[in-house]
């Protein structure tokens, strides 16, 4: 009998699931996700493969893909799957790749800070971001990779060395911070989840994350000023949280996978011209005095249509604002310094 409630249940949950990313009927897109054999890749092919919007998914990693891909692709959904290993496959990875999600390398462990994982990561995504330019230059890109806040500005530079460089294509994935302020938010103010909006802007890392509490919907008037200043530093140290919890043996891998499936879900419909599309991303920006930064961004047929600003601050998250620009801007800087010497 509890069998038979459980296959229910998840038949009932994928449904649902799919049907939340749109509808039936779309073009043909084909997405590829770089990293896609480690803790956040699998997870994440699993729920693009359960996207109606993909056509076509393409699973590439240094190792392990082949499992992967034979893996999701019995899933009996629209995408078409297909696994791709080493350089020497990359560049099949992601011809025409409409949109290309990037969760390579290394995890966060107890006691590291996003940075530690820079001089890694950065030479990895640099790499990737070489073979995006030459075989999908016009693919919106989305970057998981950490630190997100100095491996934007690193893809920045070397499409710009490429000559295929496009702002509105480039976009630092932001949607954990939203998705961890959107449930401590209502856990804390006791309002439905499902209903909870909260932009996030600033940066992807630390106190550079400001989720925009005065602007949450619906209004929780039984938060006070101390509930909120504990929301902020909980959404700030959300990913510390998680690696603490799983104590070294990895990070924010599923929450982080399902956030990035809902912002590539958002792009595909953009891409598809499904009206108001609006997300929070790290982005190039004239928001403020910093090139790049993190905001509400309207989405479209050429990926960003449209950075929208701040809107109205409190105090506090003025305060925040001012406190969290010296860090974002050492980040970037370091990001494009990479670039340019390596």
């Amino acid at each position: 009998m509890r069998s038979i409630l459980f296959r229910s249940a998840l038949k009932r949950g994928a449904s649902t699931a799919i049907r939340s990313f749109s509808s039936e009927s779309a073009p043909e897109r084909k997405v590829a996700i770089l990293g896609a054999a480690g803790g956040i890749g699998q997870p994440l092919a699993l729920l693009m493969k359960l996207n109606p919007l993909v056509s076509t998914l393409s699973l590439y990693d240094i190792m392990g893909t082949p499992g992967v891909a034979a893996d999701v692709s019995h899933i009996n959904t629209r995408a078409q799957v297909a696994g791709f290993v080493g350089d020497d496959q990359l560049g099949d990875a992601l011809k025409g790749a409409d949109v290309v999600i990037i969760p390579a390398g290394v995890p966060r462990k107890p006691g590291m800070t996003r940075d530690d994982l820079f001089n890694i990561n950065a030479g990895i995504v640099k790499g990737l971001c070489t073979a995006i330019a030459k075989h999908c230059p016009g693919a919106l890109v989305n970057m998981i990779s950490n630190p997100v806040n100095s491996t934007v500005p690193i893809a920045a530079e070397v499409f710009k060395k490429a000559g295929t460089y496009d702002e509105k294509k480039l976009f630092g994935v932001t949607t954990l911070d939203v998705v961890r302020a959107k449930t401590f938010y209502a856990g804390k103010g006791k309002v439905p989840v499902e209903s909870v909006n909260v932009p996030v802007v600033g940066g992807h890392a630390g106190i550079t994350i400001l989720p925009l509490f005065s602007q949450a919907t619906p209004a929780a008037n039984a938060l006070g000023a101390e509930d909120i200043k504990a929301l902020t530093k909980r959404t700030q140290d959300g990913g510390t949280e998680v690696v603490e919890a799983k104590a070294g043996k990895g990070s924010a891998t599923l929450s982080m996978a399902y956030a990035g499936a809902v912002f590539a879900d958002a792009c595909l419909k953009g891409l598809n011209g499904v009206p108001d599309v609006v997300e929070c991303s790290f982005v190039q920006s004239t928001v403020t005095e910093l090139p790049f930064f993190a905001s509400k961004v309207r989405l479209g047929k050429n990926g960003v249509e449209e950075v929208l600003g701040l809107g109205p601050l409190s105090d506090f998250e003025k305060e925040g604002l001012e406190a969290l620009k010296p860090e974002l801007k050492a980040s970037i800087e370091k990001g494009i310094k990479f670039a340019n010497e390596n």
